[in-house]
């Protein structure tokens, strides 16, 4: 991957946003939303199904008219000076966007010589990209046979043939396994560190966990929480109880133990022997919730409840994501048909 050379250096953020809002009919897909994103960094827009994230992006990318507020790009606003914004942006939807009947080699050179590139520059670029993204002995490969973290990179590959100052990776791991979603991790972090601002949208609270630097979490078409992963998890609670039990059958026991001890819900783990409880809110300290943890552990010593693990830590972001919304991480809607209305106003916006 090359360097970046931008020549229309902002000193501002990469995206600012107030009040944005997207209307289709009667639903009010995003409800006045308010970002500011820094450059150079990746930003987690976090959120279920239906909640806003794709909507946002498409409008963030020029590809929908804001019904109200304002969005601007690196200065540039994206309604009255899009072109300007398109100039800087790179977009990677949640299907691939390549030719399946071209090869790994054919889909980059395409774009490439599309992107006024020379024959020859646009060869060196392909391959350049696909040794970088682990395709190479895949290049000549159909893209239909490519497997799905593979077709993941080709199409992200697709995406940086010139270095945007911005991408929107909009859910770019669904449906992978651990480690194509891992490739594209590593890949995401390339990119960032060659100066380009990522803003990732996903459902996936590792991925958000792992990636961003700060996460706005999206319900409803509106921002219900913002800032860095350890501010997002400090809001919800102190700290998260872990324990794991050496008998199943005292687990009964034990979760109206640590109920009491805690004075917390708590909650049964798919594991027969697990159980999870927070501690505290947004206004204890870690302190409290290392002397509720410990009680709680004493009180379960003297029932006679034999413990193989106890652990105070963080709360997961699944832990905050479900506090927020009261959905878990995977909750998902199933948004209505888009109504004339809209699919007119989509026609208008990328005409």
């Amino acid at each position: 991957m090359t360097s970046k050379n931008r020549t229309d250096q902002w000193a501002g953020p990469a995206i600012e946003t107030a009040g944005l809002v997207k209307t289709f009919g009667d639903n009010r897909a995003v409800d006045g939303v308010d970002l500011r994103i820094e450059a150079g960094t990746v930003y987690g827009l976090l959120g279920p199904n239906g909640a806003g994230k794709t909507t946002t992006v498409r409008m963030l990318a020029t590809l929908l008219r804001p019904d109200g507020g304002e969005a601007h790009v690196f200065g540039h606003d994206v309604v009255r000076e899009a072109d300007a914004v398109r100039t800087r942006v790179s977009l990677t939807g949640q299907y691939a966007s390549v030719d399946e009947d071209l090869t790994g080699t054919e889909n980059l050179v395409l774009l490439a010589r599309l992107t006024g590139h020379s024959k020859k520059a646009s060869y060196d670029r392909a391959a350049q990209l696909l040794d970088a993204f682990g395709l190479s002995e895949a290049a000549a490969r159909q893209v239909k046979n490519y497997s799905g973290g593979m077709r993941r990179r080709i199409d992200i590959a697709a995406s940086i043939l010139n270095t945007p100052d911005l991408l929107f990776l909009d859910e770019p791991t669904t449906g992978l396994d651990p480690r194509s979603r891992n490739q594209v991790w590593e890949i995401v972090r390339a990119v960032v560190a060659q100066g380009t601002t990522v803003l990732l949208t996903t459902q996936y609270l590792d991925e958000a966990d792992q990636l961003a630097a700060r996460i706005a979490v999206i319900d409803k078409g509106k921002v219900i929480a913002e800032g860095t992963k350890g501010e997002l998890k400090a809001s919800v609670g102190a700290g998260a109880v872990h324990v794991r039990l050496r008998d199943a059958h005292q687990r009964p026991d034990a979760e109206r133990l640590l109920r009491q001890a805690l004075d917390a819900d708590i909650q049964l783990e798919p594991d027969p022997v697990a159980l999870t409880a927070r501690v505290g809110n947004g206004s204890s300290n870690g302190a409290g919730a290392a002397e509720k943890a410990s009680r709680a552990l004493a009180e379960l010593a003297h029932a006679g409840i034999t413990v193989d693990n106890f652990s105070l830590g963080q709360p997961s972001l699944d832990e905050v994501f479900l506090a927020l919304t009261g959905k878990s991480d995977h909750a998902e809607t199933s948004p209505q048909p888009p109504t004339k209305q809209a699919q007119q106003q989509t026609k208008e916006a990328t005409a």
